[in-house]
């Protein structure tokens, strides 16, 4: 692990407490800081990201709720991944999807499909009213490396959309969106396995997947890469 130089300091910041968007009764709050105004923002992200944080444009954040601890950081080894039936049958449906590796900015074509997605999917949250220039914001504002990824299908529809971030022990998934009239063939699933596929590719050895709360249907997908490694107070250990 890289020292930083010692004129370098970081900034950590606490948000106000809010609504948990993801269990009743409960209160969110997180711990964050500004990689854009950091010396050495890609380092500076690396060792976050190894540390349980996330990256939202050019903020990296970690919930740090008052009497919660559901949400937990996960990753998957690339090298030992194992899928299991139901992921063999998604890679085998999803066989004539192509994947371009593209410079991480914004396009009209994708924003229409990311509208649709979060129209369809998260119609009641805060990106549901997101504009273009929202949309520019999220994929262009960055300090640390971001490649877009861009699928398609066989007749060269857009199929789905992942913003990747590149760190240098793995790939972090930042944000995946996918055309909501092909939720029955699972593309959320098929982006997952392509990014594992990708990063051992690459020889690198982990893919990031976001948080994972256990309670929470709709991040119980995640459960089903395994090997899965959690982040907790003794570091990640597998889950």
């Amino acid at each position: 692990m890289k020292p930083f130089s010692p004129q370098t300091l970081t900034y950590f910041f606490l948000s106000r407490a809010s609504a948990c968007p993801y269990l009743p009764n409960r209160v969110e709050q997180m711990v964050f800081t500004d990689l854009s105004s950091a010396g050495a923002p890609k380092e500076l992200h690396d060792q976050l990201s190894r540390s349980g944080f996330r990256r939202s444009q050019g903020i990296a954040y970690k919930p740090n709720c008052p009497d919660c601890r559901a949400c937990r950081a996960v990753r998957v080894p690339a090298a030992t991944f194992a899928p299991g039936r139901g992921l063999q049958r998604i890679a085998r449906r999803s066989a004539g999807i192509t994947a371009h590796i593209m410079p991480a900015k914004g396009r009209g074509e994708h924003y229409t499909l990311f509208h649709r997605y979060v129209r369809s999917r998260h119609g009641d949250g805060g990106m549901a009213g997101m504009s273009f220039d929202d949309y520019l914001a999220m994929v262009q504002d960055t300090p640390v490396p971001l490649e877009l990824i861009e699928f398609r299908d066989e007749d060269g529809e857009l199929y789905g959309v992942c913003l990747t971030d590149i760190l240098d022990d793995g790939l972090s998934l930042v944000y995946s969106f996918f055309d909501p009239d092909m939720a029955r063939h699972s593309p959320g699933n098929y982006i997952i396995m392509w990014h594992i596929a990708e990063a051992k590719r690459r020889g690198l050895p982990h893919v990031y997947l976001g948080y994972w709360i256990e309670e929470s249907r709709k991040m119980a997908y995640k459960a089903r890469f395994r090997p899965l490694e959690a982040h907790g107070p003794n570091g990640w250990e597998p889950l």
